[in-house]
């Protein structure tokens, strides 16, 4: 059964990025000089890199822990790699569904260059199956079946100048899926100064990742929950793999944040979260910030209700229990769990409401009042 293409029209697509380029002071014209692709034949294919060769109609994809394996025609799991030719190829290059301009603080990354641009680019398709997904639109789709702009690495990186972005994130569907779009960009990214930042459920492969960090400066990771109890009926797939990401991401010299959505009645059992809590400081240290965001009804699980404020207040004052030096609550404008403390003397020292900065006193990484030296990429 062929599958109703559920994303914007052109049209839709360019008014909401022009919206967003006005609300950031981009021009318009910049946004909509990017090129229609269409759902041409070919358009996106490249070789896949991370395979090995089974016999000449198969090869195993080694990108990620499902390491599908694929005959001749078949589809990955993630939509977006099959076997051509004896050769496995992914039809997610060149190729994204959507690239807009967003604060660094929409990823959320906080410890990273406060309130500067970030070029942001997906492809449809996704390596795990969440319920709750929003962005489930395009993650849940193949290549052929959204709007696509034809958009080069190199074009991406002068997009990024053009609009005067510090970074590029890979982000909104799985930037694992689209691997080799992702670290080709990246790698032109790093020579012209332009930081890259990976927004990931961490679902991938050692190899590959320790070679997307040479690339790469800032990622936030999605710790979806802390059990396979959870991530397996609910996202298919399993955590052990997701922590083995943290821990290689951090040794690898990436500034890490990791976001933990909490749905009601799935993941929210507070003894959970406060495990969740005492690995996270025991294995990657009390520095790293951990962001609690808040579920809204989206794709299958409609049926639950909005995290309750008092649920996500709950798990931020376990997490600060536990030691925790940065802990946040994320899509509650104007909460103080949207802003930076200094842990030596506790004073306000980023003050946010959503994506804006309404005040910041750092100086030089430090706090300004105390000299206390607050971890992130400052400069």
């Amino acid at each position: 059964m062929k599958i109703k293409n559920i994303n914007f029209t052109r049209r839709g697509f360019l008014k909401q990025s022009c919206l967003v380029g006005l609300g950031l002071g981009i021009s318009p014209y910049l946004l909509r000089s990017l090129a229609w692709a269409g759902t041409t034949e070919g358009r996106g294919l490249h070789e896949a890199r991370f395979y090995q060769i089974v016999d000449d109609k198969t090869a195993r994809c080694l990108l990620c822990p499902r390491k599908c394996i694929l005959r001749e025609g078949e589809r990955s799991f993630c939509r977006v790699r099959e076997v051509r030719s004896g050769k496995l190829w992914t039809l997610a290059y060149g190729n994204p569904c959507s690239a807009n301009v967003d604060p660094v603080e929409k990823k959320p990354i906080f410890h990273m260059l406060p309130a500067s641009k970030s070029y942001s680019i997906a492809t449809a398709g996704c390596n795990l199956r969440c319920k709750f997904c929003q962005n489930w639109q395009i993650s849940q789709f193949a290549p052929e079946q959204t709007r696509n702009y034809s958009l080069s690495p190199e074009e991406v990186v002068e997009k990024a100048l053009e609009t005067k972005s510090k970074s590029i994130a890979y982000t909104y569907s799985e930037p694992t899926i689209f691997y080799e779009y992702m670290i080709d960009t990246a790698r032109l990214a790093k020579k012209k100064g332009i930081k890259g930042i990976l927004v990931t459920a961490g679902y991938i492969n050692e190899e590959p990742l320790k070679e997307l960090c040479k690339y790469i400066d800032a990622a936030n990771v999605d710790l979806k929950g802390f059990t396979d109890k959870y991530y397996i009926p609910v996202c298919q797939g399993e955590v052990k793999y997701v922590l083995e990401t943290l821990r290689i991401t951090q040794r690898e010299g990436i500034w890490l944040e990791i976001t933990n959505l909490i749905v009601p009645t799935l993941n929210d059992d507070m003894k959970t979260i406060k495990k969740m809590c005492q690995w996270l400081k025991e294995t990657l240290g009390p520095e790293v910030p951990l962001h609690f965001s808040r579920f809204s009804p989206m794709y299958k699980l409609r049926n639950l209700h909005r995290t309750p404020v008092s649920t996500l207040e709950r798990a931020r004052n376990i997490a600060l229990e536990v030691g925790l030096h940065y802990v946040y609550i994320g899509n509650v404008p104007g909460h103080e769990g949207e802003n930076t403390y200094c842990p030596e003397c506790k004073k306000l020292l980023i003050q946010r409401r959503g994506y804006s900065i309404l005040q910041n006193n750092l100086k030089d990484g430090h706090c300004q009042y105390c000299g206390h030296k607050i971890p992130g990429v400052w400069s």
